[in-house]
């Protein structure tokens, strides 16, 4: 009897654990299935994309929709057809919640680090094999044109026996058009063609030809040693509004790099700790690391101030050293660019001169500027560099070049760094910048749900958090209802107020005054304002530089003259004890003509940005305007209607 208990027992732990599918299954013994017809018959590249296993994650919860799941799966490319494929790139269309723990010979394109949030999708792409040949040039060496992906992450919500897939996979390599994929039950895969009419370079090289982004960078070897190199970096700001101010850049070295120096930049942290102990200590037994600026696998780098650009130790490099400031084009062409080098250091097995890869998950940020994503780093045709001098008429070329290309991303709700306020001479109360505009990080004792309240226009001159006096004050002066807990606040570094000034026949006004909320000053400052209704009516900004920019979305381009290129910081009040803090502050009174503009009507919001930008960022704006006394939507008409019923019955009996 008690063998029989037994055996049931093992049978249905046996049950139980199939039911979990494959608990510890490694991609050691995964055995790829037998390859579909459609690949035999494809020419061009096919991907597929296999699910292999997984199992239930911790915490074990009955809500079906909460549960995790550990996944592992396997991703293909190869090329099948006879064009090589130059710096591939996958798109995957998870939709299960999924979180990418690893993806073997490939990085997440956008530069998230891992674990990377991939809900709603992601980009993948080569490292370090980012180039697929043609089966004709290598003989069918299945090495060079394909690749294999073994993915883990983590899925909710998709019980057994279901299995959760993708929703979609595609090559996103220009030039080539992939139909919806063939999906069975643990398996897709999908032959993507290239487009007849995609043009085939045709110059004598072998990269790709450069990209056009918003920002992009260029990493150039100049020149190259058995175990290390040294690298120029050069930063360019292609976006009419694009802007960054104190930037910071930082990337990850794949094969265990270092920095032994640098010039035109720093590493914000300089420490050799993880060279010593890791496998560059091992290697470089007599190099003293007390010498070495950053060891690092994901350094921070930073711009040095104009005062070290002619340091024989660090500077004297064409572009360093502008205390991180990097302006659009129309501001200064000069100012649009920066570049500063550095010196690698590289381990085994990589030690060949000839053996070069650039580092990888590239990111920049400033002090409230536009977000960027960047891509992976794309071999192209090396640099050419003119002659030092300039006395020589020839170019020298590097020995080998990449290129990364950023984008801006426009700012999620309540993740912008900066807001817009509204207000107008025909009504006295403000409309603040929207609660939570920049986030909030503490919502304990205010409500971030609700909008904000009403204040008066002296109340901007002071921080949120003396305003809550001020507010409720102007509330029960205008029998508006106080909400327990008050709204949060905009917690924004930087808020614009746009003022309607005045409306009469032939133009009207508008005032802008700028807040700086923060404690750093903002040098050479910009503001760019999209007017849908009324641009071509502008005519003037009386105490900031304006520019007409017509093929920007209708955009007016505002800067400080010499002299007011300066928004200061938040300083302390008269009293610091007793006295606010006094934000810094700049302001200009903007006219219009109606004449470019017939049937506008300010007074129903036509004079209200559509958008508005501060040094590149796009600012939180209201979802409200200011109503007039005389708008027809604050006409009550009960008190209209009982003055017509009396005077027809006064004139009634008058008549009889």
């Amino acid at each position: 009897m008690k063998m029989v208990w037994r055996l049931l027992v093992y049978m249905f732990f046996i049950s139980f654990t199939s039911d979990q599918f494959i608990r510890a299954q490694d991609y050691t013994d995964y055995v790829p299935p037998a390859p579909p017809p459609e690949e035999e018959n494809c020419d061009g590249i096919f991907v597929s994309y296999t699910f292999i296993s997984r199992q239930k994650e911790f915490p074990h919860v009955k809500n079906a929709s909460a549960q995790a799941w550990a996944f592992k799966a396997m991703a293909t490319v190869l090329n099948a057809g006879t064009f090589e494929l130059k710096a591939w790139k996958i798109f995957i269309g998870f939709q299960h919640d999924e979180i990418l723990v690893s993806a073997g010979g490939a990085v997440v394109m956008n530069g998230d680090d891992m674990p990377a949030a991939v809900g709603n999708g992601t980009y993948l792409s080569g490292f370090p094999q980012t180039d697929l040949k043609t089966s004709i040039e290598t003989a069918g060496d299945l090495t060079q044109i394909e690749v294999q992906i073994p993915i883990t992450g983590t899925q909710f919500g998709v019980k057994p026996p279901g299995v959760p897939m993708p929703r979609t996979i595609s090559l996103a390599n220009d030039g080539y058009k992939c139909p919806k994929p063939t999906v069975k039950k643990t398996a897709m895969h999908v032959c993507c063609t290239r487009k007849p009419k995609f043009k085939v370079k045709t110059e004598s090289t072998k990269f790709l030809p450069r990209q056009y982004g918003d920002l992009s960078f260029v990493y150039d070897i100049i020149q190259a040693y058995d175990g290390n190199y040294l690298a120029q970096v050069t930063i360019e700001n292609n976006h009419p509004l694009g802007r960054l101010d104190h930037w910071n850049l930082t990337w990850e070295w794949m094969r265990g790099e270092f920095i032994n120096t640098m010039r035109g930049a720093y590493t914000h942290k300089i420490d050799s700790t993880d060279c010593i102990y890791g496998a560059a200590g091992q290697y470089y037994k007599g190099l003293d690391f007390s010498q070495v600026m950053n060891c690092e696998k994901n350094p921070i780098i930073g711009d040095l101030p104009s005062e070290k650009a002619k340091d024989d130790k660090v500077g004297f490099i064409p572009h360093c050293c502008r205390n991180g400031s990097l302006l659009p084009t129309i501001m200064d062409q000069t100012k649009s660019k920066a570049a500063f080098q550095l010196q690698v250091y590289k381990i085994p097995p990589d030690m060949n001169r000839t053996v070069l890869f650039p580092p990888q998950k590239w990111k920049i940020v400033g002090v409230l500027n536009p977000d960027y994503k960047c891509g992976p780093p794309i071999r192209v045709d090396p640099t050419e560099f003119p002659d030092a001098s300039g006395l020589l008429q020839v170019t020298s070329s590097a020995i080998a070049s990449w290129q990364v290309t950023c984008n801006i991303t426009r700012p999620k709700k309540r993740n912008s760094r900066c807001c817009v306020s509204y207000s107008a001479y025909y009504n006295d109360s403000v409309i603040p910048c929207n609660t939570c505009a920049c986030g909030c990080d503490d919502t304990e004792t205010c409500n971030p749900n609700i909008p904000s309240m009403l204040l008066p226009s002296e109340a901007l001159l002071v921080p949120f958090e003396n305003r809550t006096a001020k507010a409720k004050a102007w509330a029960k002066l205008k029998h508006l209802n106080v909400p327990s807990p008050l709204p949060c606040g905009d917690n924004c570094g930087v808020s614009i107020n746009w003022h309607i000034n005045s409306d009469y026949k032939t133009g009207w006004t508008a005032r802008i005054t700028l807040f700086n909320w923060e404690e750093i000053i903002f040098e050479d400052w910009f503001v760019a304002v999209e007017m849908k209704k009324a641009f071509l009516g502008y005519e003037n900004i009386y105490s900031f530089n304006g520019t007409v920019l017509k093929d920007i979305n209708n955009t007016l381009f505002f800067q400080g003259l010499p002299g007011l290129n300066y928004l200061m910081g938040e300083v302390n009040g008269s009293d610091p004890k007793s006295d606010p803090k006094v934000p810094g502050k700049q302001q200009s009174v903007i006219s219009f003509k109606k004449k470019l503009t017939p049937g506008i009507k300010i007074v129903q919001g036509d004079g209200f940005p559509s958008k508005l930008y501060f040094n590149g960022e796009e600012c939180s704006l209201p979802t409200e305007f200011p109503i007039g006394d005389g708008n027809r939507y604050r006409v009550n008409l009960v008190p209209v209607i009982l003055l017509t019923l009396v005077t027809s019955m006064l004139m009634t009996n008058h008549l009889h």
